[in-house]
């Protein structure tokens, strides 16, 4: 197993040392390129430019003579596997020959993975069970995206919230960030970027220093440490009150509420105590809670909670000022969690080799 980003990456002449936003822009520079012609070359892979040069963008004669290995390139960085229209999931194959996993969201939104599989462990998620692989380079984030596009012309709103940690590959997750909110690159708002996190003092630092401010999604689940020790079992070790207070602070810089991710596991975080605690731990605060249903997981003795309970646990939160809501999950049925797609995927290809 093996947690590096992939290296290089060629198309006949034309190569970059990592499928990443600073190596493509180093080898167009060595044709010519600046920076409005970089510029130009992203916005045509993502489908919101033409590739060919004209009035408005004239490329050196060098980049001229690359450019269809440089479309060659980027557009095999990230191709769709498969889909699954019930769910509106896609399953990205990747140069390396693997696999992840982007979700089409209501309300124009897309959800993409920042790596091949997860470091974290959660022991609720099937994305969990394989581990770490390989961290994502910025491109191979960037080529859900353009997947995305391709298939919502309107999107407007962008979450990391798929496979894998975003504070795990930080240097990958803020180039993208830089790219999707700045004038030079998508131009999203700040806002309709949202960064999820089990917490990690390095993201929080590193997006207090960033010039774009997406929002912040805090992965909880639960306001008692050792049970969260047990669900996040390779979380940072970081006591909920200071993971919170690091949180909220984020959010006051941001101004922009922080979104609390809890997903419901029927016995174990689902208590009124447990609600009480967390109301009064965001009383007054910039905050907000998303209650998850949960995706239930081959072999794991994890259940939902009924709808009725959820509507408890929601109504102690807004008594106390805060919002909260339940997030319904349209895969619960179909077993369309995160992850799950990608699992389908891999056994199969482990029942054709065995045939074979």
């Amino acid at each position: 197993m093996t947690t590096e980003t992939t290296t290089e990456i060629d198309s006949g002449t034309f190569a970059l040392d990592a499928p990443t936003l600073p190596a493509l822009r180093e080898a167009l520079a060595r044709r010519g390129a600046k920076p409005e012609h970089v510029r130009r070359i992203l916005l045509a892979w993502m489908g919101l430019a033409p590739w060919a040069a004209d009035a408005k963008c004239r490329y050196p004669a060098a980049l001229t003579r690359a450019l269809p290995e440089v479309r060659a390139l980027l557009e095999s960085i990230g191709r769709v596997e498969c889909s699954d229209a019930e769910t509106a999931k896609l399953l990205l194959a990747m140069r390396a020959g693997d696999f992840v996993e982007a979700v089409l969201l209501p309300r124009e939104g897309l959800c993409v993975s920042t790596q091949v599989g997860c470091a974290v462990g959660c022991r609720f998620c099937m994305t969990g069970r394989s581990g770490l692989v390989r961290q994502l380079g910025s491109l191979e984030i960037l080529a859900q995206v353009r997947e995305g596009l391709r298939r919502m012309p309107t999107l407007a709103k962008i979450k990391f919230m798929g496979m894998g940690e975003p504070s795990h590959n930080l240097r990958a997750v803020l180039e993208v960030l830089e790219f999707l909110g700045s004038a030079e690159g998508l131009g999203f708002a700040h806002k309709a970027l949202t960064v999820s996190t089990v917490g990690d003092e390095r993201l929080f630092e590193a997006l207090e220093r960033s010039p774009v401010k997406p929002a912040l999604a805090l992965s909880l689940h639960t306001t008692n440490d050792t049970i969260r020790r047990e669900l996040l079992p390779r979380a940072a070790r970081i006591p909920v009150e200071k993971l919170l207070d690091s949180a909220l602070r984020y959010g006051d810089l941001a101004k922009f509420p922080v979104q609390i991710e809890w997903t419901l596991l029927s016995g174990v975080n689902d208590g009124l105590d447990e609600a009480a605690r967390l109301a009064g731990l965001l009383k007054g605060r910039r905050a907000m809670v998303n209650y998850i249903d949960l995706n239930a997981v081959e072999g794991s003795d994890f259940r939902p909670v009924p709808e009725e309970r959820a509507q408890e646990l929601i109504t102690v939160l807004r008594r106390s000022g805060t919002v909260a809501t339940l997030r319904k999950s349209a895969a619960r049925t179909v077993e369309g969690g995160c992850g799950q797609l990608r699992a389908v995927r891999l056994a199969g290809a482990t029942r054709s080799s065995a045939k074979a």
